[in-house]
């Protein structure tokens, strides 16, 4: 994909021009979907009712979006960029301290775990409804998939770990069974509240 600097980046088209009707109409779409996705899948929602809900036209929403599946990985990008800057908020809370950062950082999706809306991650769940490894949607999510795997090997390499590959995978195992049984269980009864003992005592084996 062709990136562009301030002196190469072609100007916005008009309907997309800050205040411009286009502009608002294209944060209603996208605002609308990234809601609709989430707590209907995203595949249960269809064209018609995000414009319907979003107040806008159908060609609005394929001024801004060539497609359903353009709208679906701009919705992920976003959720990606909110996912890093929590992950991000947790290391930085404890600079210099690994084990704590990731302490933190399951503290923090405990917590949000447990609220009666919650329907775990958003990508997760884009994996788990598109098995097309080309489409859009899954591609944005497998990467980050990816990234986060890397992630937490590193992390589990600066704590020192025995095994960091090993200890790295049980914490992506742990992020991912959060994601998926706190859909399962009512809000006082979720296992998701025990990650935080867990991944203490997975640190503590492979961190003697």
């Amino acid at each position: 994909m062709t990136k562009f600097d301030e002196k190469t980046s072609p100007p916005l088209p008009e309907h997309l021009l800050p205040y411009s009707p286009g502009a608002r109409a294209a944060e209603r779409i996208f605002e609308t979907a990234r809601d609709l996705f989430y707590r209907e899948g995203i595949r249960a929602v269809g064209v018609d009712e995000i414009v319907t809900k979003a107040g806008v036209t159908k060609p609005s929403l394929y001024r801004s979006f060539k497609s359903k599946d353009d709208l679906v990985a701009a919705v992920l990008r976003e959720v990606e960029t909110g996912f890093w800057e929590r992950f991000e908020s947790a290391e930085a809370a404890f600079p210099g301290d690994p084990k704590a950062q990731m302490v933190a950082y399951f503290e923090g999706l405990a917590t949000r775990s447990g609220g009666a809306d919650y329907r775990g991650c958003a990508l997760s769940n884009a994996v788990v409804e598109y098995p097309d490894r080309d489409h859009a949607g899954r591609a944005v999510a497998q990467v980050h998939k990816q990234d986060l795997r890397a992630r937490l090997r590193a992390k589990a390499a600066e704590m020192g770990a025995s095994d960091p590959g090993a200890l790295g995978d049980a914490m992506m195992l742990l992020v991912e069974g959060v994601f998926t049984s706190s859909q399962m269980f009512d809000d006082d009864d979720k296992p998701a509240l025990a990650v935080v003992g867990a991944v203490k005592a997975l640190i503590e084996v492979y961190c003697k």
